[in-house]
């Protein structure tokens, strides 16, 4: 019962230390800013966002079935957050563009 009772205290310090710590933890030199005071210690990283329709639209622009070429295009450009500049070909400049391939192993994205 006395174990209990000490491992219980030992509990309660622990929490009561570790409060007070993490009260001081935005202050602290690892989370400061040249820039600002205090940076958000939770701050989350969303990607760009992009307009698939219009770069899928300049994509497709040149090509003989254009449904065909916009929904692909737009089932690439939600994946990689990217489409490749031109009409046809630069796919270096998207790599995930490049890589998708369809079930039978042909290039996905036009």
């Amino acid at each position: 019962m006395k174990l209990l009772l000490i491992f219980i205290s030992i509990l309660l310090i622990q929490a009561f230390v570790g409060n007070s710590f993490l009260g001081n933890a935005a202050n602290s030199p690892a989370n400061m800013d040249e820039e600002s005071d205090v940076v958000a210690v939770d701050k989350k990283h969303y990607p760009k966002k992009i307009n698939c329709g219009y770069l899928c639209a300049r994509r497709c622009r040149a090509s003989s079935r254009k449904k065909v070429c916009h929904r692909a295009c737009k089932t690439c450009c939600k994946r990689c957050r990217c489409v490749p500049p031109g009409t046809y070909g630069n796919k270096n400049a998207c790599p995930c563009y490049a890589s998708l391939r369809t079930h039978g192993n042909k290039p996905k994205c036009p």
